[in-house]
């Protein structure tokens, strides 16, 4: 006799790709139930039409990801019954995006991207061409967590805020390498650099505002021993696109897509 459960399971609709996940802070386990917030409550009952008895995936950063059973209390509460792990709890190779704040729209693409390309830290770094100064890490955190639910990753990404420049070298721990996005002087191209190092370790990508890095700060980062100058080719990128440019050849080089 076939088990319901293990059914939906083994469903086409209930793969990792399609199924609705959800990501919560409450820790993980079998027969906990986690309440919904409002918002999740909302997207549940009235953005997905879930019924009372529905399935839904959920994860904390922690413990995996979990199938759990929707229970709906009231028309305003709503718990999420754990019942059975799916995959146990995998963390993404160590990159952090330090990027130059830019205007809502690119800066919001930079934490969704950032996050499917499996950052583990968002990190806005002041510069002296930055022109915005003030980042709602807020919504920034939000996009993050859209983009970890619908990219199936297991947690979602530290996002900080915005720091000078000055201020994130002095705390700066040399071990962390960083790949820096100069576009200018003796830089080469991002593939021949990454092409000579071993994966593995802690990294971080750099990008500059859509102004470029002021020469002296060019001069004095690619003086440390711990930072690669590269190119990103011969064209001009949006600040929003380098950073997904150097965050694919990282990962297609030194990250997970290289396994």
């Amino acid at each position: 006799m076939n088990n319901p459960q293990n059914d939906a399971l083994n469903s086409p609709t209930n793969d990792n790709r399609t199924r609705l996940r959800l990501f919560v802070e409450y820790d993980l386990e079998e027969g906990h139930a986690v309440p919904a917030n409002p918002d999740q409550h909302h997207y549940l009952r009235k953005v997905m039409r879930r019924k009372d008895g529905e399935m839904v995936a959920l994860f904390n950063g922690r413990h995996g990801e979990w199938l759990s059973r929707v229970a709906y209390e009231s028309k305003s509460r709503c718990v999420l019954i754990v019942e059975q792990q799916l995959r146990k709890q995998r963390m993404p190779p160590d990159i952090w995006s330090l990027f130059a704040p830019v205007k809502a729209m690119p800066m919001n693409n930079i934490a969704r991207m950032s996050t499917e390309l499996g950052v583990g830290r968002i990190c806005p770094v002041l510069t002296k061409h930055t022109v915005v100064a003030r980042v709602n890490t807020a919504r920034l955190r939000a996009h993050a967590v859209e983009s970890a639910e619908q990219s199936t990753r297991l947690n979602v990404p530290t996002v900080d805020e915005p720091v000078s420049l000055a201020r994130l070298l002095q705390g700066w721990d040399p071990a962390r390498r960083i790949i820096l996005c100069a576009e200018a002087g003796s830089a080469e191209p991002v593939p021949a650099a990454m092409s000579r190092v071993q994966p593995g370790g802690a990294w971080a990508v750099m990008t500059g505002p859509e102004g470029g890095f002021s020469q002296s700060e060019l001069d004095g980062l690619t003086k440390l021993p711990f930072v690669t100058p590269v190119r990103l080719g011969p064209r001009i990128l949006r600040a929003d696109t380098a950073v997904a440019a150097v965050l694919v050849c990282w990962q297609n080089h030194l990250g997970d897509w290289s396994g």
